[in-house]
Formats: C-alpha cells, structure tokens, sequence
C-alpha cells in the first residue's frame, strides 16, 4: 500500500495503526518518500521523524536507507531507534559528498546488534571497526561501497564475522573496484570462480584453479595476463582485460590457456605505441577459443604497415583479427596470410622434388584458403598487397 494511503487508513484504523507501528521491514528512499513528503508540513526528514517515532522501542528486521543525502542528527537517531537487537539487515548508502562527513558509529553494533545482524551494507561512509569490536556472529554478507576502511580494520572485521568465514569455504565471486590504494588482493577461498577487479593491487591467489571467469581493469594487464595466469589459472573458461596503459608487447609464450573459450579485450591506447598483432600470442595459446571480441577505443593504428601471418587457419578468432587488422590499420601496405604449418617445404623453395606430406594440415589449409575467399578478400583496400601462401598447385589437389 502506497505511503500515503496507508497513514490515511491508519488515522481510520486503531487497529491497523498498531499493525503499521509494528511493520518490520522499512525501506526510505527516494521512490517511497520523496514524493510523498510534500503531503508533510517539512519536509523528507520530517516524514522519516514520524514513522522513526511510531516504530520506537518495536522491533525492525530489516532498514535500508538509500541513496540517502541528509547527514546529520537526525540519522544518528533514526538509526539508534531501528537498529537494535533483532535486526537482520542494515543497508545505509548516503550520497557521495557524505563519505567524509559521516562516521557509522560503531556503539549501534552492540552485542545484541551483533548476535542477530545477518547483512550489513554500507555506502560513501566512514567506517572504523575497533580491535575491540566483539565478534559478528550471524553475519553472512558484507558489502561495502567506497567506505573509509584501513586493511587492518577490515580484516579485523572479518575475522570477527564467524559464520562470514564459514562461508568463505563455499565464496565463489568477488569484485572490487575502485580501490586505488589497495596493494595487495590475498584469497584463500578454494571455491572463487570469478572475479571482477580494476586497480593496482597485487593478486595472490594461490593456485586458482577453480577460477572460470575473469575481468581485470588495469595498465599492462595484457602483458601480466599472458605472462602470469596460465599457471595459476589453468581452467579459466571466460576472461575480460581492459588495458589503459599498454606499454609491452604481448610476449610468446609456450604456456596455454587449454579451457579458454571466450576472449574479450579492450585497448585504450596509451603514450606508447603499441604492437597489436602480438595479440596473435593469445590466439596460439587458446585452442579451445571460441569467440573472441576486441575493441580499440583508441585511434586507429597508424604505424602499422606490414602484417604476416604464418600458419593461418580458419580459426574464426583468426579471421576476425585478420578483419580488424584490415579495418582499422590505416597505414597497412601489405598482409600476408601463409596457410602452411610447421617446417613443411614447398617444391618451389627448394627448386626440386614435390612436397612434403601436410596430412591434415593439408584439409585445414583448404580451410583457411576458403575462409580467406569468402571472409577477408573483399574488405582488403586497394591500398594494401594480399599474399595468399598455401600448398602449391603442382603436388596438391586444393579444391
């Protein structure tokens, strides 16, 4: 029932009065109050006043306040009239100009507060948990968004969170943003499988192995990615980088991402110019790929002039990269795309003989040969030389 609606049936109504009083879920945001604040003589604050007093000394299981911009007395009092032994769930997010003016005070997370609170979430605050801060014992979810906190005393915190542990053993996702001056990102959660973060920090994970899906925001992620992860992250099946600060080359590597599926990057160019086909490093570590999107926010690649490819295949990541390399390199002279693997000779390098046997290479050079007739002639400009290399007429039937 609508706000206003059910003040005027309460004015009717003892006995619904008493019933309202006695709701135990309160929800104040914008939705829900502003709008219904004018039927009031003040103003938001004043129709949170009322409702606090009706429910004074009654119980509230759950009180979420968002997004909320009034920090002053009065939320301190509403928080003391709600926040009391029974409740279940504290959601405070004030607006962004408040997180250096409010301080959550920690004297509402009393001992009765603390054996029943199952959520806390906290938004653009102050938060300083104390050493002797006693133990959260039914606390199972903790958010908090850009919140004041020092690492000690959020590890305090958690290691105060009995049944938050607990669940540790079964934490699967984890994101953080935003947090510019963390150093280190130190799990030991055997079950996380994702993992969402943008900064500096370090990560220590141990042997990740049962990390599927990972998105980093970062400068040289792509570097550290191919450099680091595959041993650590054997089985990702899912990984995002953004790199706004790309500076070093993507490195070959004999190390493989065997279960990756899906490859998205983003590139935001940085001062340095950067060499996009060391991307190919990626493609050749990834057997098991599946899709792969790129997008170059930057300009378009102007140094650029003479791609290679050896051993092109009909690998639609390859193609597609081909594609991009074709659309966005505008100084591009030549592209050469050889469909031969390994060390293969063809009787016209050595002048003599016939070729050497390609087996099923020979069937995945048709392939590509086709994939390069239907897919990526037509989008070569009339700038750029084509080079098509593949197994010669002479010593083998290619249609």
């Amino acid at each position: 029932m609508p706000l206003r609606d059910a003040a005027r049936a309460a004015c009717l109504s003892h006995a619904f009065l008493r019933s309202w009083r006695c709701f135990p879920n309160l929800t104040f945001n914008e939705e829900a109050l502003w709008s219904k604040a004018r039927m009031y003589s003040g103003d938001f604050g004043d129709a949170v006043d009322n409702i606090m007093r009706n429910h004074s000394g009654i119980g509230v299981k759950i009180l979420e306040l968002w997004p909320f911009c009034i920090v002053d007395h009065n939320l301190n009092s509403w928080l003391q009239v709600a926040v009391i032994p029974g409740i279940e769930k504290l959601t405070l997010r004030l607006c962004p100009l408040s997180m250096k003016k409010y301080k959550f005070p920690l004297s509402l997370l009393s001992d009765g507060v603390r054996s029943t609170i199952r959520c806390l979430d906290l938004g653009f605050c102050t938060f300083h948990p104390t050493t002797e801060l006693g133990p959260l014992r039914s606390l199972t979810s903790l958010h908090l968004l850009s919140v004041r906190i020092r690492g000690d005393e959020l590890h305090g915190l958690l290691s105060n969170s009995l049944a938050l542990a607990c669940k540790l053993q079964r934490f699967s996702c984890l994101r953080i943003c935003a947090c510019e001056r963390l150093k280190l990102i130190e799990s030991k959660a055997p079950n996380l499988s994702t993992l969402y973060f943008s900064g500096k920090a370090k990560l220590s994970l141990g042997e990740a192995l049962q990390m599927k899906k990972l998105s980093m925001w970062r400068s040289d992620v792509i570097c550290y990615t191919r450099t680091e992860l595959p041993s650590i992250m054997p089985n990702l099946d899912t990984l995002q980088l953004c790199s706004y600060d790309e500076v070093v080359d993507t490195p070959m590597l004999p190390t493989r991402f065997l279960c990756l599926k899906h490859l998205t990057i983003y590139l935001i160019s940085g001062s340095s110019p950067y060499d996009y086909f060391s991307l190919v490093s990626f493609l050749e570590a990834s057997p098991s790929l599946e899709t792969l999107s790129l997008d170059m926010t930057a300009d378009q690649h102007c140094y650029l002039k003479n791609v290679k490819i050896t051993g092109f295949s009909s690998a639609k990541g390859l193609v597609e990269l081909t594609c991009y390399i074709l659309n966005n390199a505008v100084s591009l002279e030549c592209l050469t795309l050889d469909t031969n693997y390994g060390t293969t000779r063809r009787c016209s390098d050595s002048g003599f003989g016939r070729c050497g046997s390609f087996g099923k290479s020979l069937r995945e050079a048709r392939r590509a040969l086709r994939a390069i007739r239907t897919y990526i002639e037509d989008k070569v400009p009339a700038r750029v030389k084509l080079t098509v290399v593949g197994p010669c007429s002479r010593c083998h039937k290619l249609s």
